[in-house]
């Protein structure tokens, strides 16, 4: 039997960038590969408690707009046996959103979808940018994909 885990979740941030709107990938220390946000849920978190915390200590982002993405990123780690069930959250951030990473990543770059896209290993990771680009770039933001983020907030 392969165990399902589903204690990560992951974020895409966008911004519109000099005019343009792109998504934030970082590189991380360990690995050396390009991603989203991610991380595990702590405690007695929720899924969106989660991102809004893990934004804030690898981006210094603070969180405002948060919408559900409607997406469950999914990966085996075949090293551990596990599959993988993440869901997907989308912070849209102000126009030239500043970011300072912590230790966990040595560098960052806004993207495009398509410059994501070359920049990132997994097909997954892939899909994931396909879907966010598609309902909150190409076409208005669906309202139900909101969440209401002023309910009980933890302080970080």
């Amino acid at each position: 039997m392969i165990p399902i885990d589903s204690s990560i979740v992951a974020g895409v941030a966008l911004s519109e960038i000099d005019g343009v709107m792109k998504m934030l990938l970082m590189k991380r220390v360990k690995g050396g590969y390009w991603c989203h946000v991610g991380g595990s849920i702590e405690g007695n978190e929720t899924g969106w408690q989660a991102i809004v915390r893990e934004f804030k200590e690898e981006t210094q982002i603070e969180v405002v707009d948060l919408y559900n993405a409607e997406y469950l990123q999914q990966f085996f780690e075949a090293n551990v046996n596990v599959l993988q069930i993440i869901p997907v959250f989308v912070v849209m951030c102000p126009p030239n959103q500043a970011v300072t990473l912590n230790h966990e990543h040595t560098d960052y770059q806004w993207c495009t979808l398509e410059e994501a896209k070359a920049l990132t290993p997994f097909p997954n990771q892939h899909h994931v940018f396909d879907h966010v680009w598609a309902y909150f770039v190409d076409k208005p933001i669906e309202s139900l994909f909101k969440v209401d983020i002023k309910q009980n907030i933890p302080d970080y």
